[in-house]
């Protein structure tokens, strides 16, 4: 599933009942293109991105980097992006021939591997949800007692599995009955003031008459003044959690919802590789059109925001819908970009269980023998992946080892204190290689816009920038080399930072190499200084 923190857009309500991590870091606005800042000129972790091209890379030969953006698709049309957009050279439009005969007819831009000629999928199950409905099938008419062995394993699985989509269900539909609750009494609120649009003073004067209120009230003097009026604050604080709790019940946990009709395969035969469109922005690009922004976004124009890397090529390959994504579609979506030229990938996604890892790790594994890099998110879940995994991953699980061209990022924030881990991002010591900013990073979004956005989604095409950067001014280093300028670059953090409890009522303080094994922050300055010795 995508890979950005959703809460983040309504935290603010779901704090009047709910225990969701918000702290000083995730309201405070940094300072802007905080994450391309220096820590000691500008008072702000970020990654000296700036630094880095005032005193190292003026007046420096460089070539363009093809990079792929594995994600839920780009905006190809944007005005801080259509400059950086990949150009297929050997398709031509509207002829409706495979020009460089790649098996993808008119991929001019990418390609889109959960759509067709029908259309193209907007949402989808989470992957628990699908393999549920395929143990229900499958269990249907057997005798489950007379279960043994591996048979009874699958079935105990399947229960487990169940059980724990049953519980997401009604959490889903409490919060819901939740948010649903906070808009009723805001509006009884703001009928008993008779103000058409009140401001903070307003609610300052207004009289609880109960509890409820009360809690109200108080969000709305300490944080309406964040937004542009109360319909804007609804828009972001209200519509937002209705709108996504409404979507978990209708489609990522409904088993009698399923959208593959759209795509027309045959789900079953996972070598099978071509299928889709070439509509690489779809339904809604918000996610990995801020994703590209992030990674290459113009920087000399003086509109909009400016990426890490100045000279890329942005393949958009839609692969991952609203719910997670398919195995299947991934596998193909790696495949298409080591095949077509991608140098670095970026994959800001992921989920808790995997349906055909097999194809997706010999799809890693041809992306390794192309010289690939790819650069994963950790995950937003604030768990730590070495206890419990989430897929992609680099192991491959036919036990022949690992993807060596692999980095996983998790999420940092602007200040250098015990809040330097991003409260909400995954971490681990052995599977976590690089923490990147990642909280209120404001990159592009569709339809020539701009937001703020959390998440290690936001994180890992920090890395991916940088990694397409060092790509394109040293372009005869290898992927692993990239990889290992990356996390031998790294600035320490030499003081312990807190971690959210499990049960989001309290915090610990760990050494940051508890948390990735470079024990530190990605450093564009320092990975270029590095790269120029090798």
């Amino acid at each position: 599933m995508i890979n950005y923190d959703p809460l983040k857009k309504f935290a603010l309500v779901l704090s009047l009942c709910l225990p969701v991590c918000v702290n000083a870091q995730d309201i405070k606005k940094p300072k802007d293109n905080w994450q391309n800042l220096d820590l000691k000129k500008d008072s702000v972790f970020g990654m000296s991105t700036e630094k880095a091209y005032d005193e190292l890379l003026k007046g420096k030969p460089h070539q363009t980097v093809l990079v792929a953006v594995i994600d839920g698709g780009v905006d190809i049309n944007h005005e801080d992006l259509k400059q950086v957009i990949w150009n297929n050279p050997g398709e031509k439009a509207g002829n409706h021939v495979d020009g460089d005969k790649n098996g993808y007819v008119e991929d001019l831009h990418g390609w889109d591997f959960i759509g067709s000629a029908k259309g193209d999928v907007h949402f989808d199950n989470m992957e628990q949800t699908r393999q549920v409905r395929d143990y229900m099938v499958k269990y249907s008419k057997v005798d489950t007692n007379a279960l043994t062995g591996k048979d009874l394993e699958d079935f105990n699985r399947f229960k487990k599995m169940r059980n724990d989509l049953t519980d997401k269900i009604k959490k889903a539909d409490h919060t819901y009955g939740i948010i649903t609750r906070v808009n009723e009494i805001l509006d009884g609120m703001v009928k008993r003031m008779a103000v058409t649009d009140p401001g903070v003073e307003d609610f300052k004067n207004y009289v609880p008459q109960d509890k409820a209120e009360s809690y109200v009230k108080k969000v709305l003097v300490e944080h309406l003044g964040e937004y542009k009026n109360l319909a804007d604050f609804r828009k972001n604080e209200i519509d937002e959690g209705l709108k996504h709790y409404g979507e978990q019940l209708a489609f990522h946990y409904n088993v009698n919802f399923t959208s593959r009709d759209t795509v027309g395969d045959n789900y079953a035969d996972s070598g099978e590789h071509f299928y889709g469109n070439n509509d690489v922005t779809g339904p809604d690009a918000d996610h990995g059109t801020h994703v590209s922004g992030i990674i290459g976004a113009v920087r000399d124009n003086n509109i909009g925001v400016k990426g890490v890397a100045n000279d890329v090529a942005i393949m958009s390959v839609r692969t991952v819908p609203n719910g997670d994504e398919r195995d299947k579609d991934v596998a193909n979506a790696i495949r298409y970009a080591a095949g077509n030229g991608a140098k670095v990938i970026n994959m800001s996604f992921g989920k808790s269980y995997s349906y055909d890892k097999k194809a997706v790790d010999e799809a890693v594994k041809f992306a390794m023998s192309k010289d690939v890099l790819i650069v994963h998110a950790a995950g937003n879940d604030n768990k730590n992946k070495d206890v419990e995994p989430n897929y992609p991953n680099r192991t491959y699980a036919d036990g022949s080892g690992t993807a060596q061209a692999w980095i996983e990022v998790g999420a940092s924030g602007p200040t250098d204190d015990k809040t330097l881990k991003a409260s909400f991002s995954n971490y681990g010591k052995n599977t976590v290689d690089v923490f990147a900013p990642g909280v209120k990073i404001n990159s592009t979004t569709p339809n020539s816009t701009y937001a703020l956005h959390d998440g290690t989604s936001m994180a890992a095409p920090a890395v991916t920038g940088l990694a397409a950067l060092i790509r394109s001014y040293y372009p005869k280093l290898t992927a692993l080399q990239v990889k290992e300028i990356i996390i031998k670059s790294v600035v320490k953090v030499d003081h312990k930072v807190a971690v959210k409890d499990a049960e989001g009522d309290g915090e610990h303080r760990m050494s940051f190499d508890e948390f990735c094994s470079s024990g530190g922050i990605v450093n564009a300055y320092n990975a270029l200084k590095l790269a120029a010795t090798y």
